[in-house]
């Protein structure tokens, strides 16, 4: 026996993009309460005191956590309402962001920072997914751009936690946001809504959602996806490599106290994301039209840009040549960032959409945590951030070159369109 749905109206254009704006204040909170503590060092080292490497542990242990619930965080978002998915992580992990300033050990702080990766980990899928039920038609990439332009605001405010540091004690700005995005995600209980099920394409009860295992032979077995999957893998040693150690780069390099190393690490390079994620998804948009590769093409072009300027920029002993190269590089490289999700719905059916994207967290965040910890243990053997950043440049010609491999679904090409 069956149960037809009854038919529902489209969400309106406004209704979409308002959905776009509030998980920009989500995607925003979900970036500062995570890179906040790479800003703080020298203030957490001097309460907590810790080697480079640990110091690096404290953000690589939060990525494999977040990394290894991804794939099932995922599939709860495929299997149940996105909407409540994404509440409830917010909720939790703004609580646990709360219960790191009560932290006294270095061991307690690891345990908080795991705790706060399980709580993430169930945030972007579901948000990615939930906009692109939203925006099927020609602003695909672009709404997509908006919600990772919260992302980018989140990271380059992250600033805010060295200078309230040092202006009062690390623990503060963790009280602070915790408290703030609590108070959010009960506000959003009533706003945030999945979209209607005949939107959804769930229109029986005899199409049944796939299960968890089902899922992953699905993707693993898609070789499309497996390409995607390398691209991710690469751009993700070199992304969280960078946001975790590119602070402590200034400060040493350029001999600036950690508010100013914060500035410019966070600041100024990731505001310039904001504005690659917006140039991206505005780009690939148009492109889409004429060129069904154009949101494949587009981040390619940008990771090519990408990687010189990170060569170029370990060159140069002069402050703002070196700041203007990473400008460049985190421009560029944004181009990956509005046109992930994208791809992956060229190449994934929307059943398979969140879980997808969680696999490919788990993937990015597990080779990102590894290139953060060997790069605390790499200092500690002497080998400086010259060379570490060097290599970064070689990982993003890898990923740039994965992009190439990658052939859409012609039967999911016109949702994209």
């Amino acid at each position: 026996m069956s149960f037809t749905l009854t038919a529902k109206s489209p969400p309106s254009k406004f209704r979409a993009w308002l959905i776009v704006g509030l998980l920009f204040i989500i995607a925003m909170l979900n970036y500062i309460d995570r890179t906040m503590i790479t800003t703080m060092r020298t203030s957490i080292v001097d309460s907590i005191p810790m080697s480079d490497a640990e110091f690096g542990l404290l953000t690589a242990v939060f990525l494999w956590v977040y990394g290894i619930f991804s794939p099932f965080a995922g599939y709860l978002a495929d299997r149940y309402s996105r909407s409540r998915v994404i509440l409830f992580s917010l909720f939790v992990w703004s609580l646990v962001t709360w219960m790191t300033s009560y932290a006294s050990t270095f061991n307690e702080l690891l345990i908080t920072r795991a705790l706060m990766g399980i709580s993430e980990a169930c945030y972007i899928p579901a948000a990615l997914a939930l906009i692109m039920d939203y925006h099927k038609g020609p602003t695909r990439s672009l709404a997509t751009g908006v919600h990772m332009a919260g992302i980018m605001l989140g990271q380059s405010l992250g600033f805010v936690g060295g200078w309230l540091a040092e202006n009062h004690t690390w623990n503060y700005a963790f009280t602070i946001f915790g408290i703030f995005g609590m108070c959010y995600a009960v506000a959003m209980l009533f706003l945030i809504k999945d979209v209607p099920r005949s939107e959804s394409e769930v229109d029986t009860v005899e199409k049944p959602k796939a299960g968890f295992l089902e899922s992953l032979k699905v993707l693993l077995g898609n070789r499309s996806f497996l390409f995607i999957v390398a691209f991710f893998g690469f751009i993700s040693i070199v992304g969280w490599l960078i946001v975790g150690w590119l602070p402590t780069y200034f400060q040493e390099k350029f001999n600036l106290t950690q508010t100013q190393a914060g500035v410019y690490s966070t600041g100024y390079v990731f505001t310039a994301a904001i504005f690659g994620v917006l140039a991206g998804g505005v780009l690939a948009d148009i492109w889409s039209r004429k060129n069904s590769k154009a949101r494949i093409y587009i981040p390619f072009i940008g990771l090519c840009l990408a990687a010189p300027a990170i060569f170029m920029a370990n060159y140069s002993y002069v402050l703002s040549i070196s700041i203007l190269c990473f400008i460049i590089y985190s421009f560029c490289k944004s181009f990956v960032d509005t046109n992930t999700m994208p791809i992956l719905s060229m190449v994934v059916e929307e059943k398979y959409r969140a879980t997808g994207y969680g696999i490919l967290n788990f993937c990015g965040t597990l080779v990102g945590g590894l290139g953060l910890y060997f790069g605390g243990a790499l200092r500690d053997s002497n080998i400086d951030l010259h060379t570490i950043f060097q290599f970064a440049s070689g990982m993003i010609i890898l990923s740039a070159l994965s992009l190439l491999f990658i052939r859409p679904n012609p039967k999911l090409l016109n949702q994209g369109k």
